[in-house]
């Protein structure tokens, strides 16, 4: 039975009026090409720095930091950034199952209070099951969802300052409590994905912020239906959000151009080898990935301005929205139409990509109060684009025709 099929009604879309957008931190790599060292740039702590502080400076309202073996790891660079970031807050994962519910409580309220309330938690059940296996992990893909369950309760329960005793099918605590509150009440929100029923379920019930990956707003709509039934079925309503990457040029055939470039090195045999591993997870979010492009070149734009090149060779969100900042603000607007009120993006080069997007694409979107740069106490911070003679603040003009 499909998704739509297990909710007895589809309830209406509620538009959303606003949006917060977050960018990305690339942790397990970066480059101006996909499948190839060819323009490929170290990510150092010093680079990692740089985005976030770009990120905090252009009024994202935070930032993604992925998570699996191959990432460095999101809480050590969480925290080696809070302190050098003002606004931004930083998402990232608990993996039910590697990590005990306590120890994650924990980690998730030192997070919180060092950086002063901006910690926000995407909850991670999925992912390779040889990577899980490597990792001592073994459980399938229903039982993942079970655990999850169980560890979802004990866990937002000591972060809500209960003494938690539990006994479970997978996990058992006993006296477990939290000795130092989060400052984010009753916790920091819980971001969750996943495509299959039982990650509906858990989503419907058991967190804030269902994220999906970009697919088609058709697909996407299908699937905000099925969860708004699910969690009104046990009397909760929850908020939804989008994962996508982004090329933004001046013009649509400037971005398209982007687009090509950014797979120009990317030959059959990588394509293959990609989707050979991705074939062999379990995971109907992935799935559902994969089949939009079914590895070939020749059908990449699966819906308008949504591209599904970068899928070819990475795992998880393998769309980007394609165009000039007019077209990707259009875009996501639609999403928002359907009840997406978070964006979180990246695109190539991370630091350049984030510019583009700040600066063209982020004025011309409604914005929550939580995304957008703070305003002026005055009109002029500073230099605002060259002196012009020494002499002339630079205004707004047309683009010369010589």
């Amino acid at each position: 039975m499909s998704n739509a099929e297990a909710s007895p009604a589809a309830p209406s879309l509620t538009p959303a009026t606003e949006a917060n957008v977050l960018w990305f931190l690339p942790t397990h790599g970066d480059g101006h090409y996909l499948g190839t060292s060819h323009g490929a740039r170290e990510v150092s702590l010093g680079y990692l720095r740089q985005i976030a502080q770009a990120a905090d400076q252009l009024g994202y309202y935070g930032v993604l930091i992925p998570t699996g073996r191959s990432c460095e790891d999101s809480w050590i660079v969480a925290s080696a950034l809070a302190g050098l970031t003002e606004r931004l807050r930083f998402l990232v994962a608990v993996r039910p199952g590697l990590l005990s519910p306590g120890v994650a409580a924990r980690m998730t309220a030192t997070l919180d209070r060092i950086s002063n309330g901006r910690a926000l938690i995407n909850v991670v059940t999925g992912g390779d099951p040889e990577e899980n296996k490597g990792d001592g992990f073994f459980a399938d893909h229903a039982e993942r969802y079970e655990i999850t369950r169980e560890f979802l309760d004990i866990y937002t329960r000591l972060l809500k300052g209960e003494e938690v005793t539990f006994a479970g099918k997978h996990l058992q605590v006993e006296g477990g409590k939290l000795l130092y509150p989060p400052v984010q009440q009753p916790h920091p929100p819980l971001f969750f994905g996943g495509s299959s029923a039982p990650a509906h379920e858990v989503a419907a019930r058991q967190v804030q912020k269902y994220l999906t990956w970009g697919e088609p707003p058709a697909l996407v709509a299908e699937k905000i239906r099925d969860l708004k039934a699910r969690a009104a079925a046990v009397g909760r309503e929850l908020s939804f959000g989008i994962r996508l990457h982004v090329i933004v040029r001046d013009t649509t055939a400037e971005a398209w151009a982007a687009a090509d470039k950014l797979i120009s090195y990317i030959d059959d045999t990588t394509i293959a080898e990609a989707q050979k591993v991705f074939a062999r997870m379990d995971s109907e979010g992935q799935r559902r990935m994969s089949a939009l492009h079914g590895g070939r070149r020749d059908k990449l734009e699966v819906s308008p301005n949504l591209w599904a090149g970068v899928g070819l060779v990475r795992g998880g969100a393998g769309t980007a929205l394609v165009g000039d900042p007019e077209i990707v603000a259009e875009r996501m607007k639609e999403y928002m139409a359907l009840g997406i009120d978070t964006f979180v993006l990246s695109g190539y080069p991370h630091l350049e990509e984030a510019y583009r997007f700040g600066e063209g694409v982020l004025p011309l979107l409604p914005l929550a109060s939580g995304t957008g740069r703070p305003k002026a106490a005055t009109n002029h911070r500073g230099p605002f684009g060259e002196i012009i003679g020494n002499a002339i603040v630079p205004q707004e003009r047309q683009r010369s025709a010589s």
